[in-house]
C-alpha cells in the first residue's frame, strides 16, 4: 500500500475513534487531495468502513432503529447507486462538489438559520432521505446527513451509534457492490508503495 495512503488511513482512523466519523468524512477529501481518483479513493476507503461499522453493529445489534433503517433501504440507497454510476460515468471536478459540500458542512455549525434550515427539511424525511442519498452517490459525504438525522430524534446514545454504523456500513456495500458492476478495479497491491491511479 502506498505510504501516502497508509498515512491517510491511520490518521482518519484515529479520527474515527476519537470522533466517530472521520474515515468517509475527511478520508474522501484527503485522498483526492493527493491526487488519487474518485473510483479508487471509494475502493480504498469503503472496506475500512464496513469493518469498523460491522464491529459496532455486532456489538449493539439489538438496538439498530430498523423503521428508520427501512426507510434508508427505500429512499436512499437507490439515490446513492444511481449517482455513483452517474458520477463515475460523466468527468465531473469531484473535488469542487466535495469542497462546496464542506464548506456547506462549515457554515451550518456558524450560522444558527442553516442548522435551523435542515432541521426542517429533517421533518420530510423521505425527501431528505432522498437528498441524503444524492449527496453520498457524488461527494461519498452523505454520512453528515445521516448522522444529522439521527441526533435529530433524540435516541439513546446505543441507538444511535449502532443506527448509524449499519446504514454507514450498507451505504458502502451498495457502493463497492456498483463499483463491480460497472467494472472498476482498482488493482491495489496492498504490500508495496508504488503509486496508483490518480487524476491527471
Amino acid at each position: 500500500m502506498p505510504v501516502d495512503i497508509l498515512a491517510a488511513l491511520i490518521l482518519t482512523t484515529v479520527i474515527q475513534s476519537l470522533f466517530g466519523v472521520g474515515i468517509l468524512l475527511f478520508g474522501t477529501p484527503l485522498l483526492l487531495l493527493l491526487g488519487y481518483d474518485f473510483s479508487y479513493t471509494l475502493s480504498v476507503l469503503l472496506p475500512i468502513s464496513i469493518a469498523i461499522n460491522m464491529l459496532q453493529v455486532v456489538k449493539h445489534y439489538n438496538y439498530i432503529n430498523f423503521d428508520l433503517y427501512k426507510n434508508i433501504l427505500l429512499y436512499s440507497i437507490p439515490f446513492i447507486v444511481l449517482f455513483l454510476f452517474i458520477i463515475t460515468n460523466i468527468k465531473v471536478n469531484i473535488g469542487l462538489l466535495i469542497g462546496v459540500f464542506l464548506i456547506f458542512v462549515a457554515l451550518k455549525n456558524i450560522f444558527p438559520r442553516i442548522e435551523q434550515s435542515l432541521r426542517t427539511m429533517i421533518k420530510y424525511e423521505r425527501i431528505y432521505l432522498m437528498i441524503m442519498g444524492v449527496v453520498h452517490g457524488i461527494t461519498n459525504l452523505g454520512g453528515s446527513l445521516l448522522t444529522a438525522l439521527v441526533h435529530e430524534q433524540g435516541h439513546s446514545k446505543n441507538i444511535t451509534r449502532v443506527t448509524i454504523a449499519i446504514c454507514y456500513a450498507t451505504f458502502a456495500v451498495f457502493q463497492l457492490l456498483t463499483l463491480y458492476v460497472i467494472g472498476y478495479e482498482s488493482g491495489m497491491p496492498y504490500t508495496d508503495n508504488r503509486c496508483q491511479p490518480r487524476t491527471g
